[in-house]
């Protein structure tokens, strides 16, 4: 499913025109990137949770040469599954 599809399934679910459903799911989407961006956890219980982690430097290989190369250090996002999430995706 992409972005204008969940629009899309958005309107129809929530009785909304398009539009309206698209600045919803645009403004969850800022909302959610802001939080994280600022060091904040979003969770939504039952569905699941984005929050920001630190990966530390690390050493890895070039698939080409088999060279080593350093990996610097970067911020990366989590996304951790609900309970109730996860019980509907395994039946």
């Amino acid at each position: 499913m992409n972005k204008s599809e969940l629009i899309e399934k958005v309107a129809g679910q929530a009785n909304l025109s398009k539009s309206d459903a698209e600045r919803a799911v645009n403004a969850f989407i800022g909302a959610v990137e802001a939080a994280v961006a600022s060091n904040d956890k979003v969770t939504l219980p039952g569905f699941g949770s984005w929050s920001r982690t630190q990966r530390a430097a690390r050493t890895g290989r070039n698939p080409r040469t088999g060279e080593p190369v350093q990996i610097p250090a970067a911020k990366a996002v989590k996304f951790s599954v609900g309970a109730d999430f996860k019980k509907k995706v395994n039946t």
